[in-house]
């Protein structure tokens, strides 16, 4: 998703992270009380998540945001 302000685009290692944890979609958004449609936007690049969300999903996965979330 490009941000405004210019051409900076964020991108994602969620579906990785998952993976590590062996974890649905489904199962990280009733962990982080999101739903599972936003879990997969931000996924997909559709949807940039708030400060809150990122910092709950690190909570979760136990890294930094910077782990989770880059610039590209």
């Amino acid at each position: 998703m490009k941000l405004k302000g210019g051409n900076v685009e964020l991108g994602n290692r969620l579906k990785e992270w998952r993976a590590k944890k062996d974890i649905t979609q489904e199962e990280l958004a009733i962990r982080i009380n999101m739903s599972r449609q936003s879990i997969n936007a931000i996924e997909r690049g559709r949807f940039v998540p708030s400060i809150l969300t990122a910092l709950k999903m690190a909570n979760f996965f136990e890294t930094k945001i910077e782990n989770l979330f880059y610039i590209k």
